[in-house]
């Protein structure tokens, strides 16, 4: 799916339903978004814990944001639900993905085996240019955390992102695309179950879990990336119950 994003730039007052906007309409507009771009746009607000679990997907709304057709919209949201971001109830609607605590538990379990074989990957192939790039990654962390005004959503984009970019690093195209959607649900755990994760343990333990890659020790590289993962995983509320949080759409699109 394309990284690019679409930021919707005015919202139609009037939210009630009503005639859908016609290709015309959008090409006036002159920001006809393609269903990728939609896709990656709201999967991008849901990262970013825009719209928390639970939250209904409205077609209307989302055409009157992006301009579009709601066919458009819907081919965008099939998409999400195949990489479990939304789930599709038929004749209710598209509602951001509600995790159960078994889910939960099987994501991070998921993560361990899949993460552990990048560290081995990675080490492997891994260039000058690689380790700079994580190095750079990592500065970007910590600047975030010392940062007063940003926000946590960003700060936690951040360090999941380190995972993604490792994953693209180790140079398996596959077992990186599996580590970026696990990454993304995992984001939506963390907002389910009320992390306490602490962002600034989070990237410190990305530091020296890269010392050790740069040291060429696999084994104590893999226990690292593993007990980093247990670790995040343990500072779930995984044995409270949630109740739904409901957001306005558009709102929470323009935020």
């Amino acid at each position: 799916m394309p990284r690019a994003r679409t930021s919707p730039k005015a919202l139609p007052a009037d939210l009630t339903p009503a005639a859908e906007p016609t290709p015309d309409m959008a090409a006036a507009d002159g920001r006809l978004a393609s269903t990728e771009s939609i896709a990656q746009d709201l999967a991008t607000a849901i990262v970013e814990k825009r719209l928390p679990p639970g939250t209904w997907l409205r077609e209307e709304a989302l055409g009157r944001v992006y301009t579009v057709s709601r066919t458009k919209i819907r081919a965008a949201l099939v998409m999400l639900s195949k990489d479990k971001l939304i789930e599709i109830i038929p004749d209710k609607g598209a509602f951001v993905s509600r995790p159960s605590v078994q889910e939960a538990r099987e994501v991070f379990s998921v993560r361990r085996v899949l993460e552990a074989e990048v560290v081995r990957l990675f080490i492997a192939c891994a260039t000058p240019a690689d380790y700079q790039m994580l190095e750079q990654h990592i500065r970007f962390e910590r600047a975030a955390l010392r940062e007063s005004t940003t926000t946590g959503r960003v700060r936690e984009k951040l360090l999941g992102d380190f995972h993604v970019v490792l994953a693209e690093a180790a140079g398996n195209q596959t077992l990186a695309q599996l580590v970026r959607d696990l990454v993304a649900r995992s984001s939506l755990i963390a907002m389910l179950y009320d992390s306490s994760n602490d962002p600034h343990c989070s990237s410190e333990e990305h530091a020296d879990f890269l010392a050790l890659c740069k040291g060429g020790n696999v084994q104590a590289a893999v226990a690292s990336m593993t007990e980093h993962l247990q670790r995040i995983e343990a500072n779930l509320a995984l044995d409270t119950g949630r109740t739904d949080r409901q957001l306005d759409l558009v709102k929470a699109l323009l935020a």
